[in-house]
């Protein structure tokens, strides 16, 4: 009785057993009788590769809970960070404004600068305006799109947002908030896909949009601003969402985030 030790040992008595069925005697062999083993051998290792790569999974599950889950977790990382960085920020405010305090030059130029505080979105303001509300159309029971539309015709897209924006600003605007954070001069309206990019951070529809000043000369402007009226058709045509409301009495919050310029040009 042939005798083995350990998991090598055993692959290579199956392996010699293997080929002494498959592999007929030297009178009667053919070419394509080496091939036999050679390929037992192969599929052999395949299955060891993939069971350890597997690792007592199945490699076609479906990942995206995994991806959602990491995303979530990165999410809510950014928005601890962006909140100690909101502390850091007032507490770098709150001693440079106490140190200047003792130089008569430094305190002239803070209190001038205060001054600008509101006009450059970083203190709180309220009064009547009006908010806008873009949504993409529901989704369908079949799945399937209204007749006549596209993929593209059935969600807000960053133009649609950003003509709204500029209506109002041509509208007479004094402040402005787009999801609740305040706009400053550095703010940009992007579009990742059916998401909007705002400050770094990602927000989903419905988009709201909110502005402080008339409320009458507000909406002549998004009723006369082309780009608004394309959405407001295409809304109507295929079902977006498309609201504006008068507001008696709006708050927006003060911008809290970084002022930091990249870079910078002089205008001449």
């Amino acid at each position: 009785m042939e005798y083995t030790s350990g998991r090598g040992a055993s692959w290579r008595v199956a392996l010699r057993r293997a080929a002494s069925v498959l592999v007929p005697h030297p009178r009667g062999r053919r070419p394509w009788s080496l091939l036999v083993p050679l390929i037992a051998v192969l599929a052999g290792l395949l299955l060891t590769t993939t069971a350890r790569t597997s690792a007592g999974t199945s490699l076609r599950d479906d990942r995206r809970p995994e991806l959602t889950r990491l995303i979530d977790e990165r999410r809510r990382q950014l928005e601890a960070d962006e909140s100690v960085a909101t502390r850091l920020r007032r507490e770098i405010d709150r001693e440079t404004t106490r140190q200047g305090g003792s130089d008569a030059g430094v305190h002239e130029q803070q209190a001038r600068g205060e001054k600008f505080r509101t006009g450059a979105g970083l203190s709180a303001v309220h009064g009547p305006g009006l908010t806008v509300i873009l949504d993409d159309a529901p989704r369908r029971p079949d799945g399937g799109l209204p007749p006549g539309a596209k993929p593209d015709d059935v969600i807000v897209h960053q133009q649609d947002v950003q003509a709204v924006v500029n209506a109002l600003w041509a509208g007479g605007a004094e402040a402005m908030s787009i999801m609740d954070v305040r706009v400053i001069s550095t703010s940009a309206v992007r579009c990742v896909g059916n998401t909007l990019l705002l400050h770094g951070r990602v927000y989903s529809p419905p988009f709201k949009v909110s502005a402080i000043g008339d409320p009458a000369a507000l909406r002549r402007a998004l009723d006369t601003d082309a780009g608004a009226n394309s959405f407001r058709d295409v809304a109507q045509a295929f079902g977006l969402g498309y609201e504006v409301h008068d507001e008696a009495d709006l708050l927006l919050k003060a911008y809290d985030g970084s002022v930091e310029l990249d870079h910078a040009t002089v205008t001449r």
